[in-house]
């Protein structure tokens, strides 16, 4: 079901931040453009060589693409009379950069009085630090969140693009909420929204804590405080826990693995004395795991009704009977690249989950059809 179906979205984005924000206009039906550079297009492209690298891909399904240089007046023309077309118009460089394309608000309002014209950046669009680059895992550290993944000791930065994915989807989210007062009023907006301030907004737990009840929180303040685990199992897959705060869930845990006389130990009695301890538990269990499989335990611990799942890599989630049931992983066929998988967007309307989904572009795929969209546009 094609939510959006009578939206169209002008993404002018690359690397992620941009075309996250259209990513998720698209998966909801938005006809999204992706307007690129000639013979390179968007940098991700080429992020693994040639240009379809899966980085590329993750971000840009359900799009079409077109080549134009804003340095070309023709090609600067094109734009300006596909923008006149859209919604929305989705941009992420640095502050200033747009205006100096011929792509800042005031140019495309000339042409597109009620559009939704969105700026992403990296700091904002003004202060001291307003023309500094920033890239995922800066605007992990400067918002807080960076040291809430990085291990304690041997620090280095894991984890997949957070921040970029994450500014992405607020982005997204702020769209929807001034096309949602467009049609009330008529009225266009421009939304500003820093990788900054959303990865401030997501932090928000850490700051809550700080504020509240001066708690600087850490890698492991949410583990411990909810009583989430991870063992390896004697296959070598991993398992994962989370136990939260209702008794009945520890009691499974200790049924399952044997351990009811951990009950009896003042260390782990009461929820609290197990947060406190859980450092103990960790040795105590770490051991058990590994004497069966991860099939086993999951058996077990279904069985005694514990929230767990086997921790998954790529390879096997989507296997998972689950996953299989709900459809999550999807095929999509490029007329050029192929079949592959993705994974479908998580909404479900009216019960119906969206799976007819448009592999990526590769660069100008759709450059002759949008022209062709424009000239009968202007002739008719």
């Amino acid at each position: 079901m094609k939510i959006l179906k009578d939206i169209r979205v002008v993404e002018l984005g690359t690397y992620i931040t941009g075309p996250a924000a259209g990513l998720h206009l698209a998966d909801l039906g938005a006809d999204v453009i992706k307007v690129e550079r000639p013979g390179t297009g968007d940098p991700f492209r080429a992020f693994k060589g040639g240009l379809y690298s899966p980085h590329y891909q993750t971000y840009n399904r359900n799009k079409r693409s077109i080549a134009l240089d804003t340095k070309s007046k023709d090609d600067l023309n094109t734009l300006l009379d596909l923008v006149s077309t859209a919604d929305v118009f989705i941009q992420n460089f640095r502050p200033g950069v747009a205006e100096k394309l011929g792509v800042g608000e005031d140019d495309l309002r000339k042409v597109r009085p009620d559009l939704i014209y969105c700026a992403i950046s990296g700091f904002g669009t003004s202060g001291p630090s307003r023309d500094r680059p920033a890239f995922d895992t800066v605007a992990q550290a400067a918002s807080g969140y960076l040291r809430l993944l990085t291990p304690p000791t041997n620090p280095r930065v894991i984890g997949p693009a957070i921040a970029d994915a994450i500014t992405g989807q607020y982005a997204a989210m702020g769209i929807l909420a001034a096309l949602m007062e467009r049609s009330k009023t008529g009225k266009g907006r421009r939304l500003d929204i820093s990788m900054l301030e959303a990865m401030c907004h997501f932090n928000l737990d850490s700051f809550t804590h700080y504020y509240a009840v001066g708690e600087i929180m850490g890698p492991l303040s949410r583990p411990v405080v909810s009583q989430s685990y991870t063992f390896e199992c004697k296959d070598g897959a991993w398992v994962a826990i989370h136990m939260s705060s209702p008794t009945k869930f520890w009691e499974g845990l200790l049924e399952a693995t044997g351990q009811q006389q951990l009950n009896d130990d003042p260390r782990f009695a009461e929820r609290l004395e197990r947060i406190q301890h859980q450092d103990e538990l960790i040795e105590i269990f770490t051991p058990i795991f590994k004497t069966r499989t991860r099939d086993e335990w999951c058996e077990k611990l279904l069985a005694c009704e514990v929230p767990h799942s086997p921790a998954y890599d790529s390879n096997e989630a989507l296997e998972d009977p689950q996953a299989v049931h709900l459809g999550i992983g999807v095929k999509t066929a490029h007329p050029e690249r192929g079949e592959t998988t993705t994974v479908r967007a998580p909404y479900s309307f009216d019960g119906e989950p969206d799976t007819e989904i448009i592999p990526p572009p590769t660069l100008d795929q759709h450059g002759d059809e949008i022209r062709t969209e424009l000239a009968r546009r202007k002739a008719g």
